[in-house]
């Protein structure tokens, strides 16, 4: 169950927000070959962030999977989330740090229990 959650200083007013969480989840999605419904975005605003001695306009995120990451799936993950948050939130994708955690599925809850997985 990949989960994506990221952080940025741009405000999200007038931002519809739907519509980025749900082309987050498409393309993630898309490059994993999950099904949507086994992805988790979440995205919140307006947080004071200084990137580079700057408050310009930035993100931070974190991914986290269990058992799939690999450095060519890391490359495509974070050039796709970078060009949405560029496209969708003016966040260059200079400004913008993406941190990958593979985890095992006995480290990751799952309805009241731990996450069993088949490794592709």
């Amino acid at each position: 169950m990949p989960c994506l959650t990221l952080s940025t200083n741009v405000s999200f007013d007038g931002v519809d927000i739907s519509s980025i969480l749900s082309q987050l989840n498409s393309t993630i999605a898309n490059i994993l070959g999950y099904p949507k419904s086994y992805v988790t975005v979440s995205l919140e605003g307006s947080i004071p962030i200084c990137f580079g001695e700057t408050e310009e306009p930035a993100a931070y995120g974190e991914f986290v999977a269990i058992g799939i990451l690999n450095p060519d799936l890391n490359k495509k993950l974070s050039a796709e989330i970078a060009l949405v948050l560029h496209t969708m939130l003016l966040v260059p994708k200079s400004r913008f740090y993406l941190k990958f955690y593979d985890i095992e599925g006995y480290n990751c809850g799952l309805n009241g229990g731990l996450m069993v997985v088949e490794t592709k």
